[in-house]
């Protein structure tokens, strides 16, 4: 699991509780997505819309609880972004 992933994953994860949900995501990357993307924590591409944020969302949740570890997070950004 890479630097990178655990620096967006924490960026994400807005109340702090050490889990991502669908909600979190979509509002995290709307409301920071260009910032880490200009910090260089995300590819510019990787900022898209909400539904972008979904189906990232959904790709990421491996066991289908509706809520992402930071490995099933990382195992996903770190394949997609070329990590």
């Amino acid at each position: 699991m890479s630097d990178k992933a655990r620096t967006l994953f924490d960026a994400l994860d807005l109340d702090h509780d050490g889990s991502l949900t669908r909600i979190e995501v979509i509002n995290a990357l709307r409301a920071k997505g260009p910032t880490l993307a200009a910090q260089g924590v995300i590819p510019a591409w990787g900022v898209g819309t909400d539904d972008d944020a979904s189906a990232l969302f959904d790709q990421a949740d491996q066991n289908g609880d509706r809520v992402l570890s930071f490995e099933e997070f990382a195992a996903l950004v770190d394949r997609r972004f070329g990590w």
